[in-house]
């Protein structure tokens, strides 16, 4: 009957949105376990707050957790496009991965955005310091970009 098919329908509505949570979860999981955590980072206070501070020079090492290694996988790139060669560079490609968001949303929300950086330098080959790197850009981005991060977004229950 027609009332059956609805029901049915509903169900399977209600069985797919519930799915599709659980799915979204365990990915928002499996991203802070694997992705970009500003906790891993071991930049000290004192540092991140000079850093923050401190002028541009364009030099790349002038990051904190950036050095010779991370600068050569930085510079090699088969396009011109993609070859970062300076830090200006660098917050360029951090912005540039800030949208498209998603459907109809012109930008990707902060943990999103910082997750994908992380991302795109673990596919640089960039594995030490990742992420004192994402939280150094990030931060220093937030001093001219107000609300592009904001390091409670990572605060766990616990810390409470």
């Amino acid at each position: 009957s027609t009332k059956q098919k609805v029901m049915t329908t509903r169900r399977l509505i209600s069985f797919h949105f519930i799915s599709y949570s659980i799915a979204c979860l365990i990915n928002q999981s499996f991203i802070m376990s694997e992705g970009y955590d500003p906790r891993r980072s071991k930049v000290s206070d004192d540092k991140m707050e000079a850093w923050r501070s401190a002028q541009i020079t364009g030099d790349l090492t002038e990051v904190p957790g950036i050095g010779p290694a991370a600068v050569k996988k930085l510079k090699e790139a088969d396009e011109g496009a993609d070859q970062i060669t300076n830090t200006y560079q660098l917050f360029g490609k951090f912005l540039m991965l800030k949208g498209p968001g998603h459907d109809d949303e012109i930008q990707v929300e902060p943990v999103e955005h910082t997750q994908k950086f992380w991302q795109w330098l673990a596919n640089r080959g960039i594995s030490s310091h990742r992420s004192a790197i994402v939280r150094c850009v990030a931060e220093k981005s937030a001093t001219f970009f107000n609300g592009i991060y904001d390091a409670n977004d990572y605060e766990d229950d616990e810390d409470e």
